[in-house]
């Protein structure tokens, strides 16, 4: 092939002398082979070459050459000239024929393109290729066609992007397909389907290849891709995942429900629910509370009553009289009875014998018998006057003559036995059927509060037993028994003070503080023996920065939240800070209480002091919140708190099945004289922290615990609560008379806010040769439950020891920072978090941790939250501490894994984390 460049002008102009000497001979020939043709012949023409077809651009593919065509009328002769240069007529293919409508002679030339040439030519522009046609007439040229090699990238200047948005708000995905010659269409897929063939005119793809969606709706929620194609290939941009969400609205109030008791003080709701809409895709939960409470009073049921009768009418002629009464004192109201009986009366007004003349001595038998009837039924009423005259004077609250009864009783003493070293008096083993035991030591106070556990006024009772009034004895016996001063009717309403101090204040004060200094890795403070806690969770305090935190049980005397609502302390009250306390989550605090949950019976609150030292309410626990976060167990509540300062859980019983739990227990002493023996039954709230003031107490006047402490459930019906005495043998041993059964009255077990109550049995044995004590001590409400607790001791000096060294607990509380404070290992913790806070369109996220973990209730809470996750993560520390049991967290992780997996069966590009390794 003959290459000819610009810069040979020599060659090129006898090239082009060449080409015109050919031109003219053929001219020439045709002269000589058409002899004297006419002018206008048509092989001649009359114009320049006109291109019937010019040459168009091309683009090589791969390794594949392109053909370039040219065709001319009239024309001599067609070469092509590429980038300033003739091509050699070797490469020109060339064919002629007559066109049937013009009569004139057309030319058509072709040439190919190679890559190779293309690559080789390095031109400030692209490659190109004309074609020049001659005639007799002259020259024409036809435009440049260009040849460029098509290409296209493999990657995509910029990929869309996943986004979440609002229901109604404006989608823009950004899409710059690779590079490419020619350029690059651009197409759309939703769901692997051109977006193109949908039609919607909501979605527009014209601007700038990006996607734009007007307003956005749920069936917009998709997987969007960027196709981009030319003839050489097509291209897949990454895939965005689009999430249309709804934020969560109320709907509207429900009505108020009935008051929740038929008559007196009760308690009415109302609810919404969060589907007005419903939250979906993530979108955020309703904020405010879900129910309302309202306290109601429903009407009591009055029973009708019978008026007096009215005067008997007068003797009527057929010997009959008539009296009336009403139902008017007071009117049957609200649903209540009609009198029972009837309102009118007829009876006979001559005793049956209607006659106007009487014999004189049927009237004397007459008037006689009404006399008599009348003396005696004056006779009863007097007798009946005095008895309760006397009954009165004495004020008798215990009738017991079992005591003048006397006689013997046979019994067995049970053999000694290895007993449980958490008893004082181990000597005995406690009764299976014992209740909760303390597998733990127990911290002492080295004093007590003289005040709280001295015995109560004495108050001088006087007695007459039925049984001695029977055989006409006259003396009276007098006795000492335990009793409050204060009155208390159920119908009052009042309420006594509620943060009353929980217990007596000692000089071991580490049992009532405690306190740590906490980092970045944060740690669990941890008060012995009362049931309170605090977890500060990792990351909440920010790196390089440490608190000393502390947290203490208020021991003073508080102010009660209100006076209007019958409303009782169920828990210590505990204040944790310090009050300037900067954290990035919540800490969660774990508060025991002696209540017996119930949603029914119980109004539970968690309530917060303020700064002028009153109470706020914060939250009902069976209540939405977003400041805070309560989950009640059967014997804890754990609390997420953002706010430090002092917090108590009260109760308000909303009918009288509304119970407490009492930890009732018996101690044991001898006297100043060898012969005289104490026990002493203590009936306090069941927590932790108020069975530890017992212990104290009894420790330091040398008691001793004589039988496992067992729990009662005191109902709120307002009866009271008896303590009595059974089975004592009396031919060993006396009791001091009439002391056989002791009462409380329903207000003082009800309002005592952690206090103990507790009343004294004093025993005396007839010879210090007896050294055995068998008697059991029945505790009971009355209409009620029954504990019994069975003692069985030794009574010897030895009893006077102190307290085992085993059982002798330290006082100092103990603070655990880092890893060693936390059942989750922080790797595993991490992981977590990173898993489930992170949207998955699929439904794995924290929501579905928080329903495994069955933390169900108030999700707007953790909705909030920087990490969901790392929160419930931490209340699930709270509410496990005791246990640890990490295998139910594992079992709830597994399950996830499982669900997850099934619905990634037509997903295998997605892989499971393994929250194993």
């Amino acid at each position: 092939m003959l290459r000819l460049t610009p810069s040979n002008g020599r060659r090129c102009f006898c090239l082009d002398l060449v080409l015109l000497l050919l031109l003219s001979a053929e001219c020439a020939r045709g002269r000589g082979t058409t002899g004297d043709a006419a002018p206008d012949s048509p092989s001649v023409g009359g114009t320049l070459p006109h291109f019937l077809q010019e040459p168009e651009d091309a683009y090589i593919i791969k390794s594949n050459p392109i053909r370039l065509r040219c065709r001319a009328a009239p024309a001599l002769q067609i070469f092509f000239k590429c980038n300033g240069e003739w091509v050699h007529q070797n490469q020109h293919m060339s064919q002629e024929y007559l066109d049937q409508d013009t009569g004139l002679k057309v030319r058509e030339v072709m040439i190919n393109v190679s890559r190779q040439q293309v690559e080789d030519f390095h031109g400030p522009e692209d490659y190109w290729c004309l074609c020049v046609a001659w005639s007799h007439l002259g020259t024409s040229k036809s435009r440049k066609a260009t040849v460029r090699i098509a290409y296209l990238r493999k990657n995509f200047e910029q990929d869309p992007q996943g986004k979440e948005v609002p229901i109604k708000g404006m989608i823009v995905l950004h899409c710059r397909p690779p590079e490419g010659v020619p350029a690059a269409e651009v197409e759309w897929l939703k769901n692997e389907e051109l977006v193109s063939s949908l039609s919607d005119d909501n979605i527009d793809t014209r601007a700038d290849h990006n996607l734009i969606i007007n307003e956005a709706r749920l069936s917009d929620s998709a997987n969007y891709t960027c196709l981009a194609s030319n003839i050489v290939a097509k291209r897949r941009s990454a895939t965005a995942t689009v999430v249309v969400f709804v934020n969560g609205g109320w709907s509207l109030w429900t009505e108020w429900s009935p008051c929740s008791v038929d008559c007196g003080r009760g308690v009415q709701k109302r609810s919404r629910t969060c589907t007005n809409p419903a939250p979906l895709n993530g979108g955020a939960f309703c904020e405010g509370m879900s129910v309302q409470k309202s306290t109601c009073n429903a009407l009591c049921p009055v029973d009708g009553g019978w008026e007096e009768w009215s005067e008997w009418t007068l003797c009527s002629a057929q010997c009959e009289r008539q009296r009336w009464r009403e139902c008017n004192a007071p009117a049957p109201r609200h649903r209540g009875k009609m009198c029972e009986g009837e309102s009118h009366a007829m009876e006979n007004c001559t005793g049956g014998i209607c006659t106007q003349s009487m014999d004189g001595s049927n009237d004397v038998a007459l008037y006689s018998g009404l006399a008599a009837g009348v003396i005696a039924v004056a006779v009863l009423i007097i007798s009946v006057t005095l008895y309760r005259r006397s009954q009165s004077e004495y004020g008798v609250d215990v009738i017991d003559s079992s005591a003048l009864a006397g006689g013997f009783q046979t019994f067995n003493f049970k053999t000694a036995r290895q007993g449980n070293p958490l008893l004082l008096n181990s000597s005995m083993q406690p009764e299976l059927t014992a209740g909760q035991t303390y597998s733990g030591p127990i911290c002492f106070q080295d004093s007590i509060d003289k005040e709280l556990f001295d015995p109560l006024p004495d108050m001088m009772v006087k007695v007459q037993s039925s049984f001695m009034v029977s055989l006409g004895v006259a003396d009276r016996a007098e006795y000492h028994v335990k009793a409050h001063t204060e009155g208390y009717s159920a119908t009052q309403g009042r309420k006594p003070n509620l943060l009353a101090p929980n217990g007596p204040l000692g000089p071991c004060k580490a049992q009532l503080r405690s306190s740590g200094v906490f980092g970045h890795l944060g740690g669990r403070l941890v008060m012995p023996n009362t049931g309170v806690s605090l977890l500060v969770s990792h990351g909440a305090i920010a790196e390089d920065t440490s608190w000393e935190m502390y947290m203490l049980i208020n021991q003073a005397q508080s102010s009660a939240p209100s006076e209007e609502r019958c409303e009782i302390l169920l828990g210590p009250e505990v204040t944790y800070g310090p009050p300037g306390l900067s954290l990035s989550s919540p800490v969660a605090m774990t508060i025991a209480h002696c209540a017996e949950v119930s949603a029914e019976n119980w109004n539970i609150q968690l309530k917060r002091q303020t700064k002028d030292n009153k109470w706020e309410e914060v939250m009902s626990v069976e209540d939405e919140s977003t400041s805070c976060y309560c989950l009640l167990d059967s014997k804890s509540c754990h609390l997420l708190l953002d706010e430090p300062g002092s917090y108590a859980l009260v109760g308000e019983p909303l009918n009288e099945h509304a119970g407490k739990r009492l930890k009732v227990a018996v101690f044991g002493s001898l006297e100043a004289s060898s012969l005289n023996y104490s026990l002493r039954v203590y009936c306090v709230d069941d927590t932790p922290h108020a069975f530890q003031g017992v212990v104290s107490a009894e420790t330091s006047r040398g008691g001793l615990l004589l039988e496992e402490p067992k729990t009662l459930l005191f109902k709120g019906n307002t009866y009271s609560l008896q303590v009595s005495i059974q089975d004592l043998p009396q031919f060993l041993w006396s009791i001091k008379p009439f002391t056989t059964c002791q009462e409380f009255s329903f207000c003082q077990v009800w309002s005592s806010n952690q206090q103990p109550l507790h009343c004294a049995f004093s025993l005396e044995r007839f010879t210090t040769a007896t050294m055995q004590l068998s008697c059991k001590i029945s505790v009971r409400q009355v209409k009620g439950h029954e504990q019994i607790l069975q003692v069985y001791t030794s009574v010897a000096e030895r009893e006077k020891e102190t307290l085992p060294f085993f059982m002798q607990a330290d006082c100092t509380v103990t603070s655990q920072t880092g890893a060693k404070a936390f059942k989750i290992p922080l790797s595993i913790r991490q992981r977590i978090c990173a898993t489930f806070d992170t949207a998955n369109a699929k439904g794995k996220d924290w929501q579905l941790l928080a329903q495994k973990l069955h933390i169900q209730r108030n999700l707007s809470y953790f909705a909030k939250q920087r990490s969901p996750s790392g929160v419930i993560l931490s209340l699930w520390e709270a509410q496990h501490q005791a246990s640890g049991d990490l295998d139910s967290l594992a079992s709830a992780l597994e399950e996830i894994s499982k669900i997850h997996s099934k619905s990634l069966a037509h997903s295998p590009s997605e892989t499971e984390p393994d929250f194993n390794q």
